[in-house]
């Protein structure tokens, strides 16, 4: 086996621990031809298509390849912005105001980057800055708060990957989930809220998670109970009662049964049913893309108003909050126990002052 160079040893050097923020990844440009060598790598990681490799290399690269990369590209284009992808945007400012937040809470030398499991940047190329800036532990935080073996645990085989050619292997810690973590939930409750305060209630509130194959639920994999868990806590944090929410599962692909309820054809059902109003949120993404401002906010508002509904509003996701970057820090801090020293006294309204100033959402 050959192993990645690793980076020249200083003598003296400060150990750093190392903050690695995954997320899914994205093209980098709108355009077929960028699309291509992305959803090639997507489609190609076995955790994400658990079906026979030879029968399914034939399907992706006679079939899908050449179809779906021009009709994704489109998609793209409706929401690309100056900064490039949403997804990669907001990730990147995640990474700065978490750095931020961290800073305020502990003197232990932190380092904190983000990388994408498919596209740019690497979760190599980033593991290797990391051990450049003389980082020797490295937490590995992928943003899914539910996990999934088609999610969470396909980050971390990129990681373990990444070690497994390493001369110089740094100790490693992974965060597995954090659907039912109070700081999240609190994010998500309070996002809500502030989205009610100004546009009033829906008749139906909309829990849009990602869908998974149905057989993956029979597998074993708890993604499927721990959507539904955020579900029910958020319910519970919004007082809702059980009729006026529902959760819901978007995005499938392919003819096998995925999850259920699916979300367009329950917003279609809403909407002939004469339901007038309904909000959509996302829990499941820690950023808006491709899946939350297309799909969602466009195709599935079509859905409904098309089959008779009278309004629909799209809660964005967490992003940049202040609340939401808190609770990551929580989060982070958690999972570095035996790793810092002791916290700087910092008071709340220091780290929220200085959180602002980096961007967030005050």
């Amino acid at each position: 086996m050959s192993y990645f160079p690793e980076p020249p040893h200083v003598h003296g050097t400060t150990s750093k621990i190392g903050i690695l923020l995954i997320n899914l990844g994205t093209p980098d440009a709108p355009t077929r031809q960028a699309l291509r060598p992305y959803l090639k790598q997507f489609l190609s990681d076995p955790r994400v298509v658990e079906i026979p490799r030879l029968p399914w290399w034939l399907i992706l690269n006679g079939i899908i390849l050449n179809t779906r990369p021009g009709k994704s590209a489109q998609k793209y284009a409706q929401i690309w912005t100056p900064e490039g992808s949403p997804l990669f945007a907001h990730t990147r400012k995640q990474a700065k105001m978490l750095q931020g937040h961290l800073g305020e809470r502990t003197r232990a030398p932190l380092v904190v980057e983000y990388a994408m499991r498919y596209g740019n940047p690497s979760i190599q190329s980033v593991i290797t800055k990391l051990k450049q800036q003389g980082c020797e532990r490295i937490l590995a935080l992928p943003l899914y708060p539910q996990y999934a073996a088609s999610s969470t645990a396909s980050a971390l085989d990129a990681v373990f990957q990444t070690l497994v050619q390493s001369r110089n292997m740094p100790e490693l810690r992974t965060v597995r989930h954090y659907h039912d973590h109070p700081g999240y939930i609190n994010a998500l409750a309070n996002s809500v809220r502030e989205h009610w305060q100004q546009h009033g209630r829906p008749d139906q509130l909309i829990m849009s998670f990602h869908g998974v194959p149905r057989y993956t639920l029979d597998k074993g994999d708890p993604y499927h109970c721990e959507c539904h868990k955020t579900g029910r806590l958020l319910a519970e944090a919004l007082g809702l009662l059980p009729d006026s929410f529902q959760v819901t599962f978007q995005s499938r692909f392919g003819r096998a049964e995925w999850i259920q309820p699916y979300t367009a054809p329950t917003l279609q059902m809403l909407g002939k049913k004469g339901v007038k109003r309904v909000d959509v949120i996302c829990p499941g993404f820690a950023a808006d893309c491709l899946e939350t401002l297309e799909e969602i906010a466009m195709e599935c508002k079509a859905e409904f108003l098309n089959a008779g509904g009278q309004e629909f509003h799209y809660i964005p996701c967490l992003n940049e909050r202040d609340d939401w970057i808190r609770a990551l820090c929580d989060i982070t801090l958690n999972h570095l126990q035996g790793w810092l020293e002791t916290p700087n006294p910092a008071t709340a309204l220091e780290s929220r002052t200085r959180a602002v100033a980096m961007g967030a959402k005050d």
